[in-house]
């Protein structure tokens, strides 16, 4: 068969790939621990699961609107509206496939074939690709360890032509856990809206920010510019809903009715009883959230402190979400020479599953998901550090 060249030159998803291995070592009897999905180990809340159950009994299983039924269009805007005091009305929001669909409509609504994107790096494994779908110029600016994988204005503009069409931005990061404070994030924002580049800013672990540090977004900004940025954002992480499928994007009207169209001609609406379930999510209790913060903070920075005993090895201290993004290069000798072939050794014979950097633009480094019961992840790394040592000799 003859495929597109659009097709060739995308990649299967590293942590759905590394998922998969893990899942074939555990049909065959192997205790496989995986730290490589991101996905919290809560279970969605009761009341979330109710309501879309009720939805089911009520019939609600019918085509809806395609950019999301009005009252759930109404908690997204009223979301927004109570978390970062802007004024939006339920047209300037839609809801799609999770985050990825918002991204892709975006992408595809806004890039045009050669337009190039900024991907600050390292980045979540998708951006490239959905750029790529939509014809355009992935341009990768890499950041380092010790500025907490963190992009400036002065990096970026070394890597600005005159095909620059959009910067994606990322915050909290995944694979990093690294978080723009919000007067950082402005000043990107403001050097882009000075290059007329548009911003897409990706603001999925919002709710998962640990403290001193402060929640960061874009929507004040884009309060003021609306023709400038647009704000990704969804339930998975918040509520545990990764299944669920549920995101949603803050835009202009007109980049809205765009995305519209095209989610029209792809996949119409998301789930009809999805949708209640979220609609539950977003008019309910956030002390669920509060939760998951509470037991992800002390997990994270006991990870930490582990991963400082590593001779050798650098972590930045992620102020969200829920992975470690340590440096690990120096391990490496003529047998494990990259972090893929770390990793895939890692999962034969420690039985743990870790997602290599190089997924996500950073052959240095390897994503550590502390999302697991606090005993297991203890065990688990001290198990990939003892590894690690004796790459050594």
């Amino acid at each position: 068969m003859i495929f597109s060249q659009r097709i060739s030159s995308i990649k299967p998803s590293a942590t759905l790939a590394i998922n998969a291995k893990a899942q074939e070592l555990r049909a065959n009897g192997e205790k496989v621990v995986s730290l490589a999905v991101g996905e919290p180990d809560f279970a969605t809340p009761a009341h979330i699961i109710q309501a879309a159950k009720s939805a089911l009994d009520e019939g609600f299983t019918r085509y809806t609107a395609v950019p999301g039924i009005p009252e759930l269009r109404q908690a997204v805007a009223a979301y927004f509206a109570k978390n970062y005091a802007i004024e939006c009305r339920f047209d300037e929001v839609m809801v799609s496939n999770g985050g990825k669909q918002c991204l892709y409509n975006i992408l595809q609504a806004m890039v045009d074939p050669g337009h190039e994107v900024l991907i600050p790096g390292p980045y979540w494994v998708s951006y490239p690709a959905l750029v790529q779908l939509a014809q355009g110029v992935p341009v990768i600016v890499p950041t380092e360890p010790e500025a907490n994988f963190l992009v400036t204005a002065e990096s970026l503009e070394k890597k600005v032509t005159n095909n620059t069409r959009v910067l994606i931005l990322n915050t909290p990061s995944n694979p990093t856990g690294c978080h723009y404070s919000q007067e950082q994030l402005n000043d990107l924002a403001n050097w882009a809206a000075s290059k007329n580049i548009f911003i897409i800013c990706d603001e999925i672990y919002d709710q998962l920010v640990y403290e001193p540090a402060k929640p960061a977004s874009l929507c004040a900004f884009w309060q003021e510019n609306k023709e400038k940025v647009a704000v990704v954002n969804g339930l998975s992480k918040t509520f545990a809903m990764t299944g669920w499928r549920v995101g949603y994007t803050l835009a202009h009207i007109d980049l809205i009715k765009s995305m519209t169209r095209i989610q029209s001609q792809s996949t119409s609406n998301i789930c009809s009883f999805a949708q209640r379930g979220a609609l539950a999510a977003l008019t309910g209790s956030f002390e669920f959230v509060k939760e998951m913060k509470t037991a992800f903070a002390p997990r994270r920075d006991m990870t930490l402190d582990i991963i400082n005993s590593w001779e050798e090895a650098y972590c930045p201290k992620p102020d969200g979400a829920f992975y470690v993004f340590p440096r690990v290069d120096s391990f490496y000798n003529q047998e494990v020479s990259n972090s893929s072939i770390l990793c895939q050794k890692i999962l034969e014979e420690e039985k743990i599953a870790l997602v290599p950097g190089e997924a996500f633009g950073d052959d240095r480094c390897i994503r550590i998901s502390y999302a697991v019961d606090e005993k297991v992840l203890k065990g688990c790394l001290h198990k990939i550090g003892n590894y690690l040592k004796s790459l050594k000799g």
